[in-house]
């Protein structure tokens, strides 16, 4: 079905499927079915502390579930003992290991970088700028970006220690909003976003966009793009597959949030209402 052209404007309400509407992101109502499962008895322990998985999954290195993975592995020592078992507690004094590296519970951060473009998203070239420098002296804990953006692209840009957090943020299923304002080398032809709209095969499978539209008062190769599912590198290979360059790339919503009081290349941590509203998505 054709969806319906939309201006890109953040202050005109949409109620539709695939507007610019806050509440567009809703959870599933489905249920997994019921199925018997087979458990085992956690370790009884009078340590009041806190349980091994969720230990690791605070420590950023993985979700709770993953936690469990890496338990079972034999990947996981407390004072020097492989601990294999569910349930196990730890307290604060206790010496914890992964991969025979000491880690640490920390405090949860959640920081909100309006990154300027050319900066990568990883330290895999050390000759090139990247988004660490950006963030550096933001607090004493080692936080990861959720999901990447490409050098060229700016705009939003989720930093968390918090592992499960950030594996719910990038789970395809979850279906993030996305709002990116794109600007290409020429006018984008009306015959061409209508292709987009109807959707477009690259690389064997149609790129899937919630809505596309002109930027309102600006020039016809400035266009704003919604998605829910794929990653900014799509739109890059969407528009040239189709003949036209992105000469930039600002991603300004992802999950409710936006860049308002955020200069390019600050950064700031998010309140706790926002961090609730990212849990509920």
């Amino acid at each position: 079905m054709e969806r319906k052209n939309k201006s890109f404007n953040k202050n005109k309400k949409e109620g539709s499927k695939g507007g610019f509407n806050k509440g567009d992101n809703k959870k599933s109502g489905f249920k997994k079915p019921f199925a018997k499962r087979i458990s085992k008895k956690p370790i009884k322990s009078d340590k009041p502390g806190m349980r091994l998985n969720q230990f690791i999954a605070h420590s950023g290195i993985s979700s709770r579930r993953e936690a469990d993975n890496l338990i079972k592995a034999g990947l996981v020592q407390v004072n020097g003992k492989i601990i294999v078992k569910m349930g196990f507690r730890v307290m604060p004094t206790d010496t914890v290991k992964f991969n025979n590296e000491t880690i640490a519970s920390e405090t949860k951060r959640y920081l909100l970088l309006n990154k300027p473009k050319d900066y990568l998203t990883s330290t895999d070239d050390p000759k090139k700028k990247n988004v660490y420098e950006l963030i550096a002296k933001a607090c004493k804990e080692r936080l990861y970006p959720v999901g990447r953006l490409e050098r060229i692209t700016s705009g939003l840009l989720l930093f968390t220690n918090d592992g499960e957090l950030s594996k719910k943020l990038t789970y395809p299923k979850q279906r993030v909003k996305k709002i990116y304002h794109i600007t290409l080398d020429k006018n984008l032809k009306a015959v061409d976003m209508n292709k987009i709209k109807e959707g477009v095969s690259v690389d064997g499978y149609v790129v899937d966009i919630e809505t596309i539209s002109y930027v309102q008062n600006s020039p016809k190769k400035e266009v704003g793009v919604e998605i829910h599912i794929g990653k900014n590198s799509t739109l890059k290979k969407l528009f040239t597959h189709l003949g036209y360059k992105i000469v930039r790339m600002d991603r300004v919503y992802f999950g409710g949030l936006t860049k308002k009081d955020i200069p390019r290349g600050r950064h700031r941590f998010l309140s706790d209402k926002e961090v609730s509203m990212l849990k509920m998505i």
